[in-house]
């Protein structure tokens, strides 16, 4: 009855509702606004909807039992709990600002944003060979810059941390010809080189692998998916073909049974009329 219960559509939605109000409520607490219902209502407010978390949580644990435990997304969301149920005084005021964090709970009640996440993780380690090639160009980049450039543009490529800071500002093409290129092109004027090189290798080249992973990830979640519901969908058929194979021998055998039992009442009337006659 319980499991029922949590895992019901409307318990769901109910869940939901309460995390996109307790997200917006949240959020209107960085506004400086000193009202009654601001400073008195807003903290019941959360507290009841937290309050409201935690009986979920205690339903989901008695419905599961140890079978909680085995989903990752259960761990995501009791460790979400938890850390909006600590204090958030002294030690652990920094939990004031991780209260927000109740509203990635959407990714695991929301099943379309829970496979998103799911594909961005099985993502990861294919995204750390690329990660592994972009560091490269960025510490040789970062390297090269620096002795190129360093002299004249210390501010920018005075230490190999500079360089690494303003090739990153580079790659994201934010101001990176107003801000870095075309100040150390007065004393280089081949300088661009270098940038557009870079820009190549790294914005058109490097990052895009990393939109080629995230959609092959997302695309075989898909793929695989389907294929857990066409497979549920042949058990489900090698089910009910068994079920209709069985109901058949239980026709023939009722037939048989009928008419075995036709034949025996029959034989007993011409049995008795001989007698009466």
């Amino acid at each position: 009855m319980l499991t029922a219960i949590v895992e019901s559509a409307l318990f769901r939605n109910f869940i939901m509702t309460l995390i996109v109000i307790n997200a917006v409520t949240l959020g209107l607490e960085t506004y400086p606004y000193d009202g009654v219902w601001f400073t008195n209502w807003m903290p019941l407010l959360d507290r009841i909807i937290v309050s409201v978390f935690v009986i979920e949580i205690v339903m989901k644990l008695i419905a599961y039992r140890h079978r909680f435990f085995l989903n990752g997304w259960n761990w995501f969301d009791l460790a979400v709990i938890i850390i909006s149920v600590m204090p958030s005084a002294g030690g652990f005021s920094v939990l004031r600002a991780l209260r927000i964090i109740r509203a990635f709970r959407l990714f695991s009640v929301m099943p379309d944003l829970r496979k998103v996440v799911e594909a961005l993780l099985r993502a990861i380690p294919g995204m750390g060979a690329v990660i592994a090639v972009l560091g490269l160009m960025f510490y040789v980049s970062a390297v090269m810059a620096t002795k190129l450039f360093g002299a004249e543009a210390p501010d920018r490529f005075g230490t190999l941390g500079d360089s690494a800071f303003a090739l990153f500002q580079v790659m994201t093409l934010e101001g990176w010809a107003s801000d870095v290129a075309l100040p150390v092109m007065e004393d280089h004027p081949w300088a661009w080189i270098f940038f557009v090189v870079f820009i190549v290798l790294t914005s058109f080249a490097v990052l895009n692998l990393f939109i080629a992973i995230i959609v092959d990830s997302l695309q075989a979640k898909h793929f695989d998916d389907e294929e857990a519901r066409d497979a549920e969908a042949d058990a489900d058929r090698d089910l009910l073909h068994a079920e209709v194979a069985d109901m058949k021998l239980q026709i023939i055998e009722l037939k048989e049974l009928v008419q075995r039992s036709l034949s025996e009442t029959s034989s007993t009337d011409s049995k008795a009329d001989d007698k009466s006659e």
